[in-house]
């Protein structure tokens, strides 16, 4: 079997790593600044949040595309990520870091090895 699925699985989790990183260590100020001037323009806490969850699918686009060459792994990967966070916010609500990484890489790996794996 390629382990293809697994590879980009991980470098989802990476990738997700990474922008949380980026965005709320180094990025602090500017990513509050981005969130009140989004929330001006579409006068919505849900609209707002669902624009923040497109731009980080974008990122995770960006990210796995150039990883892999691959815009296909790149559309998957923001694909499957996004529909999991806005699943889990809606149905689910608050989880902790482990249970939230944790849920991301099960079904994210399920995801592709559906894909990839087969």
């Amino acid at each position: 079997m390629i382990l293809i699925w697994f590879y980009v699985a991980v470098t989802l989790a990476i990738s997700d790593i990474l922008h949380t990183q980026i965005m709320w260590k180094v990025l602090n100020d500017f990513y509050v600044i981005l969130g009140g001037l989004i929330y001006t323009s579409v006068e919505s806490p849900a609209k707002t949040w669902l624009v923040h969850e497109t731009m980080e699918a974008a990122f995770h686009f960006i990210i796995l595309s150039i990883i892999f060459l691959s815009p296909q792994i790149g559309i998957l990967a923001a694909f499957i990520h996004f529909v999991i966070d806005v699943c889990h916010t809606v149905l689910i609500g608050h989880m902790g870091e482990a249970e939230h990484r944790a849920l991301h890489f099960v079904i994210e790996s399920a995801f592709f090895i559906a894909i990839y794996g087969l």
